[in-house]
């Protein structure tokens, strides 16, 4: 997925890898559930596993940046505090954002007897854009057995565009929605890789840059007047051995790719970055006091930052591209990128 040769849209400079999705990191997995009924509602859930153990029992080391904070992201202070995630990550909208993370706990509980009694309590990590212009945000359409669902749906090959937590999103006057990309990293004659995947819902109509071009000045007649606010969630995951604080570095480029395809973080718009590595997991019972962490050289960890911003620069592309014109709440129309290519 992501972008291929027929979208005649070539981002950057690097190497996609196999499937040019978040998933070319070997143990990440994501799942949808769509709901759509009639024109008012259109909206969804989407999970991303980290990894296909127990999250809990087995952390991956993370951190996150707030680009501009105008979001309602759950679960950022303790990652922040310990630098680690332990559930899998859910996307949905705004006002479901208590729903989600309540079917996140019961799925962790199901998990883990040991939570709440034998051991502390589980973060449920849970991020939400407003989809409210396309979907009838107020009437909480998101329930509880949708997580569950898009948790069961996980999988390393998935839809983009107008699919789970994506499907009532807009993004820079035109249909936003899930997109994602991947790129190698070649260290030490190793190939590792960066993946992205966001779900988009930012920007004002007529900003739309893709590889330079002002597409949204060629376009703008067309599209709806829009501020630049709504919110973008810019999931990073990786295999290559980080800190957290480094982690912490990678998760601020991805406002590099958000930059390129137009973004100036809007007041109203949450920019949110989460970055994760599959390949320092923390026992949540370790055995020593002691344990041994990998990381990269901090003078070699130029390629990374390079790649993780133009593997979001492309996802945030990619999800327009997949974006078909939609109708929704009130009858809004939002056109797909591929409109006007």
């Amino acid at each position: 997925m992501g972008l291929n040769k027929e979208s005649g849209i070539k981002i950057g400079r690097g190497t996609p890898g196999q499937r040019n999705l978040i998933t070319d990191v070997p143990g990440v997995k994501v799942g949808h559930v769509t709901i759509r009924d009639g024109a008012d509602i259109n909206t969804g859930v989407t999970a991303i596993l980290p990894h296909e153990g127990n999250l809990f029992q087995e952390k991956v080391m993370a951190s996150s940046c707030v680009i501009n904070g105008f979001g309602k992201t759950m679960g950022l202070v303790q990652v922040e505090e310990l630098g680690t995630i332990e559930t899998p990550i859910i996307m949905t909208n705004t006002l479901s954002i208590g729903t989600a993370a309540t079917a996140l706990i019961k799925y962790m509980l199901q998990q883990n007897e040991d939570i709440g009694t034998k051991t502390g309590t589980v973060n449920p990590l849970v991020c939400e854009c407003n989809d409210g212009v396309l979907n009838d945000i107020r009437g909480l359409h998101v329930k509880e057995e949708h997580v569950f669902e898009a948790l069961a749906n996980c999988s390393e090959e998935f839809e983009e565009g107008v699919v789970g937590s994506g499907t009532g999103m807009c993004c820079l006057g035109l249909k936003g929605g899930i997109g994602s990309a991947s790129r190698i990293v070649k260290l030490d004659d190793k190939e590792y890789t960066v993946g992205a995947l966001v779900m988009s819902n930012f920007g004002g109509a007529g900003r739309l840059l893709i590889e330079g071009r002002h597409m949204g000045q060629e376009i703008k007649d067309k599209l709806e007047a829009q501020q630049d606010k709504g919110s973008i969630i810019m999931l990073i995951a990786t295999d290559i051995p980080l800190s957290e604080r480094q982690l912490k570095r990678v998760a601020r480029r991805a406002g590099v790719g958000l930059a390129r395809t137009g973004s100036y973080y809007g007041n109203g718009s949450g920019d949110i970055a989460i970055a994760f590595t599959t390949a320092n997991k923390i026992p949540h019972y370790s055995k020593t006091a002691v344990m041994d962490i990998k990381m990269i050289s901090d003078n070699k960890i130029d390629p990374v930052f390079d790649m993780a911003a133009e593997a979001v620069e492309e996802a945030i592309i990619s999800s327009l591209y997949h974006a078909e014109t939609t109708t929704g709440r009130a009858g809004k129309v939002k056109y797909g990128l591929r409109d006007f290519l």
